[in-house]
């Protein structure tokens, strides 16, 4: 039987010119791309070719509003047996706190050939676009990237070793949790030179980048709400921030990804509009 290739690539955390010239070569040649919401829309008007179809297949945590994953792997299935390549293209890297897992797994269950395209992860580009060197000399000597997107998450030790290390700590998916992530780590005596940094839709024009100290939480930002993507960052290095950060804040509250209001995937056979929207 006829069989495509599944390309696995990751698009950056925001800035369009932050995708890889591996990738860009792959949307130049696909016959579908599978996107999901934490793109950029510049990225595919710029780089995916005008015969290709673009199919939105957005998740949402927490808003019942996503693209079910047995939707995308029948996508994936269905395609790859018309021998189409599809670039399967994620925000920020594949392999980090992506649902990469589900679709690996598709892909050698029916024998589909693949390849794992990196991409600049959401720490990473947060951490450069507020000048926060994530393991500064004399700051921090290793980093960890994890996520709180529910309250049982982390076990209560691992919060007191959390409160304890000196390693930058750096939270994806968090925001929502975030009252409760600064309670754990100030109720298990953090350092208290130890700051925290919220950075909201960052590496985009609507970047905009709140730094406290954890102590001073409840004041400053209790019950703030942060637009998403947003990435939590916990250290002594967020003290770097006001003297090197050199994007100012947007100030403003628009989206720069838009929230999903309707699941966008369709089945082989229905058409997909391509969108170009401007996002600056």
């Amino acid at each position: 039987s006829i069989i495509g290739k599944l390309i696995l690539a990751g698009a950056g955390p925001g800035d369009p010119d932050l995708v890889t010239l591996k990738t860009v070569k792959w949307l130049r040649r696909a016959d579908v791309v599978m996107v999901d919401r934490l793109v950029s829309e510049e990225i595919l008007s710029e780089h995916v070719n005008s015969h290709s179809q673009i199919i939105y297949v957005g998740k949402q945590c927490r808003r019942g509003i996503s693209t079910p994953q047995q939707q995308i792997n029948k996508l994936i299935v269905e395609y790859a047996r018309q021998g189409k390549l599809i670039v399967r293209l994620k925000g920020g890297d594949v392999s980090i706190f992506s649902n990469i897992l589900d679709e690996l797994q598709t892909a050698v269950e029916h024998n589909i050939p693949y390849e794992i395209v990196p991409g600049i992860t959401a720490a990473l580009g947060a951490a450069a676009y507020a000048g926060i060197p994530l393991t500064a000399r004399d700051h921090a000597t290793s980093v960890r990237f994890l996520t709180c997107y529910k309250k049982d998450i982390i076990s209560e030790a691992y919060w007191q070793e959390l409160a304890r290390t000196d390693d930058t700590l750096v939270f994806y998916m968090s925001s929502e949790t975030l009252d409760m992530l600064v309670e754990k780590l100030t109720f298990y005596k953090i350092d208290e030179s130890k700051k925290l940094a919220i950075a909201e839709q960052a590496t985009t024009p609507l970047q905009n980048i709140f730094t406290c100290s954890l102590y001073n939480y409840n004041i400053e930002a209790k019950g703030k709400t942060f637009l998403s993507p947003s990435l939590v960052i916990v250290g002594k290095v967020v003290a770097l921030h006001g003297l090197f950060k050199w994007q100012q804040n947007s100030g403003n509250g628009l989206h720069y990804f838009e929230p999903l209001t309707a699941t966008v995937a369709s089945l082989p056979g229905n058409s997909t509009k391509r969108k170009h929207v401007s996002r600056a």
